[in-house]
């Protein structure tokens, strides 16, 4: 084989790029950091993720990350 048909051949590159590219977006998505719903949540859901988590993540940035989880007085 000669060194033109290996370059024909990996002309195409299918793989190569896009690996490259995924490895960066993994990294740069790990690198990000947490909201503070996001540690209150998970800190006090144990199986992660899941629709109950899920579902407290959304109510929790809704109300913010100080209002979430106190419950309110009633008054009499």
């Amino acid at each position: 084989m000669s060194w033109e048909d290996i370059l024909k051949r990996n002309k195409g590159g299918r793989g190569r790029t896009r690996k490259k590219g995924k490895a960066r977006k993994k990294r740069k998505k790990a690198s990000r950091k947490k909201d503070a719903c996001y540690n209150k949540v998970r800190s006090r859901y144990k199986k992660w993720p899941s629709a109950y988590a899920s579902g407290a993540l959304v109510r929790c940035r809704k109300v913010g990350a100080k209002n979430w989880g106190n419950k309110s007085k009633k008054k009499k």
